[in-house]
């Protein structure tokens, strides 16, 4: 790093100029630190040929115009030669104008400065060869960058000031090529038009326009024709990362505890940004912020915080910050995962990878966990902060008491440690026990029904390896009538096979088949039970809260075929007792709900041919009305729905 100091100070210390030096660098990779901590103190510190020089600074960020670059000039020269702006900066310690009073020294005649109220021309105002101009964030400007360059060149090549540019080249050529993007497209498709090429098929369209906005509009081009002329040299910025994240820590010194507690793990701060493959250091310091955030309200509300799970934290913070800012995923890969137990069973049983989302996250955990032991690696609030900007206090609570009642894992659960922590970390004197705990709470049937197909499948393998004393059909038999007590107290599983597929240790055999068969025919039982459940709740609204029955159904139902759950005598009483116009809405919502999801509906079908039967039965004889009509409407397009699955055969 001290050559390219030194080059750039070679460039400075020449006598004679006609050109100016631009360093390249990646955005957010600390080029404007560089800036400011390595070239300028040095510059403005030098003497040669009996000059003294004078850097002049300005972030071309935002420039709309080529005056406003003039005026930024004018007023960086004019505070040198005023007493009061000059005491004001050695008050405050900073080397130039801040922005926001910039904003305030717009007009000209606040610096005495008057052309019998024309409009000022800045450029006439300032002298600069005893100056340094450094312009930076090039490519930012919302100006032309060839009319910029043209602009720089007028300094350089007549009045040889020292000019340095600072740029990321590889956004410039980026934003060269995309600049009014749609008129160029419009514009290039006419001239293919016009000139009988627009029907050409020895080429792809977009091919085509694309040859042509490159040979009408080829700025990038002119930018390197321009950059031939105005600059000397090209240096690449490769900063060295440790002395910078030293310094970016600097701005914490005033909070003793937090600074304390960066100091003592800068080494994880160095390592995590290096693992996230990025150069940026503006999601590094975004990432800090965050921390700084993160690290209060833990102190705050739980103090005493085990000293590994705050190392942890950090480590975490950094890493999301650069997984979701730095584009490297989209923000949704974490939204899913609701705490630290179910990113560790992802972790667990991602041995055998089954899908996207599993691989990413045993990724995530080898790259920026790897040598690095920690139980508790996930927090849910921390991935909500740094995704939506959002501090969910609830969330954070959450978090905290799980994080106080598990990061000591002997408090876990047996049947916990065994599926979110791998096996070999429990020690031998624990395991018996643990194997013992887990068989009670199996045979009292006190587990998910999810959890104990997990356990049998790890148990299954123990037993293989001759890790426990029970034998294969035992374990089967103890499994076995421990899912059926679990079925009571269990929720049901939608697509287990994923999960299960994922944790299995050992070759199905005949056991694991029968064992797994039960498994699913216990959850198509608690499915049978949810969908009766939620039949009954949502049915129940007719015909007294339709407009909750209606939202509810359009919700919850469309692709859910409900109605086999519910008896279809109850249901046509209530149909029955609906108003005309609400048996006519119940109607349209079927059909339209039978063309959308045919065939995830079919079940439903049996229980519809016994509403039909219901229906003609009761209309028969019946006395025609208005909602003999509907009724029998209804029964008309309930025939069409059951004759979608069974055509007549004529």
């Amino acid at each position: 790093m001290e050559d390219l100091v030194e080059s750039i100070l070679d460039y400075v210390r020449s006598d004679y100029t006609d050109y100016a030096i631009m360093i390249n660098g990646e955005w957010g990779s600390g080029k404007t630190y560089f800036w400011n901590h390595k070239i300028k103190n040095r510059i403005d510190g030098m003497q040669f040929n009996g000059r003294k020089y004078t850097t002049i600074y300005m972030s071309l960020y935002g420039i709309s115009n080529l005056e406003e670059i003039s005026k930024k000039i004018f007023i960086e020269t004019t505070q040198l030669m005023d007493k009061n702006m000059k005491k004001y900066l050695e008050t405050t310690g900073n080397h130039s104008i801040p922005e926001y009073a910039k904003t305030g020294l717009n007009m000209a005649n606040l610096f005495g400065v008057t052309q019998n109220g024309d409009k000022v021309d800045y450029a006439k105002f300032f002298a600069t060869d005893d100056k340094v101009l450094c312009f930076d964030d090039l490519e930012r400007a919302n100006v032309d960058v060839i009319d910029i360059l043209g602009y720089i060149n007028n300094f350089v090549e007549h009045d040889h000031i020292k000019t340095i540019i600072i740029c990321n080249e590889k956004e410039l050529s980026t934003k060269l090529k995309n600049s009014n993007l749609e008129m160029k497209t419009f514009i290039a498709t006419y001239i293919l038009d016009k000139e009988g090429s627009l029907s050409n098929t020895e080429k792809p369209m977009v091919e085509r326009i694309q040859d042509k906005i490159e040979y009408v509009f080829d700025k990038a081009n002119d930018y390197e024709r321009i950059k031939e002329k105005l600059i000397g040299e090209t240096f690449e910025y490769r900063p060295e990362f440790n002395y910078i994240i030293n310094g970016i820590l600097m701005r914490y010194e005033n909070d003793k505890e937090l600074i304390r507690f960066l100091r003592e793990n800068t080494p994880y701060i160095i390592s995590t940004f290096n693992k996230s493959g990025t150069r940026n250091l503006r999601i590094l310091k975004h990432a800090l912020n965050d921390f700084k955030k993160i690290f209060e309200m833990v102190n705050k509300n739980n103090p005493n915080t085990n000293y590994r799970v705050m190392q942890t934290m950090l480590i975490f913070t950094i890493a999301i910050s650069f997984e979701i800012k730095a584009g490297k995923i989209t923000k949704d890969k974490f939204i899913n995962i609701k705490d630290n137990e179910e990113y560790r069973t992802i972790l667990v049983s991602s041995r055998v990878l089954m899908d996207n989302r599993q691989f990413y996250i045993k990724e995530f955990d080898n790259n920026y966990y790897y040598n690095f032991k920690a139980e508790y690696r996930f927090f849910k609030f921390i991935e909500v902060y740094v995704r939506t900007r959002i501090f969910d206090s609830k969330i954070f609570k959450e978090n905290m008491e799980a994080i106080i009642n598990t990061v000591d894992t002997e408090k876990l659960p047996s049947y916990k440690r065994l599926l979110t922590e791998e096996y070999w970390k429990i020690s031998d004197d624990q395991f018996p026990d643990i194997i013992d705990d887990v068989i009670k709470n199996v045979k009292e049937g006190k587990l998910q029904l999810i959890d104990t197909m997990k356990l049998f499948m790890y148990f299954t393998y123990f037993s293989k390896k001759n890790l426990i004393d029970y034998d294969i059909k035992t374990i089967k038999t103890i499994f076995s009538e421990g899912m059926n007590l679990s079925a009571l107290i269990s929720n049901y599983i939608e697509n287990p096979e994923e999960e299960l597929n994922s944790l299995l240790l050992v070759d199905k055999d005949v056991d694991m088949e029968d064992i797994l068969s039960h498994f699913f025919m216990l959850n198509d039982m608690l499915k049978e039970k949810m969908y009766t459940e939620k039949a009954a709740d949502i049915l129940k609204n007719i015909p007294m809260k339709m407009e909750t029955f209606y939202e509810r159904f359009d919700k919850e139902c469309m692709d859910i075929p409900i109605l086999k759950y519910y008896n279809a005598h109850q249901l046509f009483q209530r149909i029955s007792c609906a108003s005309n116009e609400e048996i006519v809405m119940i109607k349209e919502k079927l059909i339209e709900r039978f063309r959308k999801h045919h065939k995830e509906l079919e079940p439903e079908i049996e229980n519809l041919r016994k509403l039909n039967t219901i229906i003609n039965e009761y209309i028969k004889g019946k006395i025609v009305g208005i909602k003999i009509v509907m009724l029998k409407e209804f029964s008309k397009e309930l025939d069409n729905i059951i004759n979608s699955y069974n055509p007549v055969i004529e």
